[in-house]
């Protein structure tokens, strides 16, 4: 089995791409939903959260997420911590979930593969890209957002062109280039390796 990380910064359509290769019938497995999903399931988690945040951190079984919130934008330092607790639980669920896929191809989709090391979870990496003009334009769009948002939270990501330099693989998703042989020619050449 073949497992590939699909990442790219807000905008880019990684999970466009994503469903594409969905339709042909690879399983995708979502890092944010997953690692949301975990965070109100997993005893590990949700003790380390405790542990660290305080016992409000979970209201009724529920994650308070305005105190996560909270906690995340008081101080720099504090994402690392969090990301210390939640990252190797989804680590550990997306190889559980691989191992229990039939398929030849599996794909994880995340938007940190890079940042957060779950590079190292797969065997090939794809940078899903579309120009900085481009990705703020659909993230306006879908978010309802204005540029100057989508330009903030830009700032707080890693930069597209270190992305592309780090991926095995890069998809351009520019609006004109055709997205479907760019993703048969991914799939032929990971069935080839």
């Amino acid at each position: 089995m073949k497992k590939i990380g699909i990442t790219g910064g807000i905008g880019s359509g990684k999970s466009y791409v994503c469903r594409k290769i969905a339709q042909r019938g690879i399983p995708i497995y979502s890092t944010d939903d997953h690692a949301k999903l975990l965070m109100t399931q997993d005893p590990q988690i949700i003790e380390g959260l405790k542990q660290l945040i305080g016992p409000d951190t979970y209201i009724g079984g529920q994650l308070n997420r305005s105190l996560i919130a909270q906690y995340l934008f008081s101080d720099p330092t504090h994402a690392a911590q969090v990301n210390a607790i939640v990252h190797p639980a989804v680590k550990r669920d997306f190889c559980s979930w691989a191992s229990r896929q039939t398929s030849d191809i599996v794909v994880q989709e995340c938007a940190i593969l890079f940042e957060s090391g779950f590079a190292t979870t797969v065997d090939i990496t794809v940078e899903v890209y579309a120009p900085r003009d481009i990705r703020i334009q659909r993230a306006c769009q879908r978010d309802h957002a204005t540029p100057a948002q989508i330009e903030a939270r830009m700032k707080h990501q890693m930069d597209e062109e270190d992305k592309r330099r780090l991926a095995d693989i890069c998809i351009l998703n520019d609006g004109t280039t055709d997205i479907d042989k760019q993703i048969d020619m991914l799939l032929k050449q990971i069935s080839n390796r």
